[in-house]
């Protein structure tokens, strides 16, 4: 029986036990799609990763990543952990940083790591798509009731409901106030009649608002994909991929580079700190960064 190694990671964090559980399932040889969809449900995390035994040219690794429900073409977390799991197995040392290229559906993306002088890592890495408007959001009614809140609930300053894919898609919703964003209660069948309604056949909510947990962070945000099998997601990098362009349309930022931290899963007890940099031309995002800390949490084996 083959025995693969498998690692666990808690990511967008430095602390284990907090931020958002990934498994990283080393090489995936033999493993085909349903098999990859079948262990991931075992691991019944928002997201596993396969290391693919054959590798690109120039790159560190390939690697495909799957929810429990279905596969994605491109994921914050488990770029961010696998970029730190491969970066700590190569014994890149304290003070030092390391730059790489990991190969994913969505296209090639490059990743830098650095540990500290702690011996902490962070990994940033560039996203593979800009973010791309999907056409309009449901009714902010509609919404409101499929998150179990009031109409009064949702919008603030110029924002409002919005779509976009960089390149997974999501719909980005603005609450009012952070007491609003703890009484969400998700609706999963009106979740998903109505998207269908606009034809989303995946459809994620990202719901923000400009009320914050920590001083230093720029927005407070939960994520819920219950059709991907993800009742809740403690910290979503994909998400804030598109989130560049929820800024880019509403915050009449100028051009040039910005930055600011997405603090997510406090709901869940699994505080998470995304930070988003986003550089923009012509009012729109042209380059969008993604990082965060990841820790080691468990290492062991797979007997499939």
């Amino acid at each position: 029986m083959p025995a693969r190694p498998i690692h666990t990671l808690d990511v967008f964090t430095h602390e284990a036990l907090a931020g958002n559980p990934l498994a990283v399932v080393h090489d995936a040889s033999g493993l085909d799609t349903a098999a990859m969809q079948r262990i991931a449900g075992e691991f019944n995390l928002s997201e596993t990763v396969f290391i693919l035994p054959e590798t690109t040219a120039g790159h560190r690794a390939d690697i495909r990543i799957f929810t429990p429900g279905a596969e994605l073409p491109f994921a914050g977390h488990p770029t961010v952990g696998t970029a730190v799991l491969l970066a700590s197995l190569d014994g890149l040392a304290p003070g030092a940083e390391t730059a790489f290229t990991l190969g994913e559906k969505a296209g090639p993306v490059p990743c830098r790591v650095r540990r500290d002088a702690d011996g902490l890592f962070t990994a940033t890495f560039v996203a593979p798509r800009k973010p791309r408007d999907l056409g309009p959001a449901p009714d902010p009614a509609q919404l409101a009731g499929v998150l179990g809140l009031e109409a009064r609930d949702i919008g603030f300053d110029q924002h409002r409901p919005s779509r976009y894919g960089a390149p997974v898609s999501f719909c980005y919703v603005p609450v009012k106030t952070r007491e609003a964003m703890n009484r969400i209660r998700v609706d999963t069948r009106w979740f998903a009649e109505t998207f269908a309604a606009i034809g989303d056949d995946h459809p994620a909510i990202f719901a923000y608002t400009r009320e914050t947990m920590d001083p230093a962070a720029g927005f407070h945000a939960r994520m819920f994909a219950p059709g991907l099998g993800i009742a809740e997601d403690p910290a979503t990098g994909s998400a804030a991929a598109g989130f560049a362009g929820v800024l880019a349309a509403f915050e009449g930022l100028a051009d040039g580079q910005h930055g600011l931290v997405i603090e997510q899963g406090f709901a869940m007890g699994r505080p998470s700190r995304i930070h988003l940099g986003v550089t923009l031309s012509a009012g729109a995002a042209e380059t969008i960064t993604i990082g965060g800390g990841a820790v080691i949490v468990t290492e062991g084996r797979l007997l499939l």
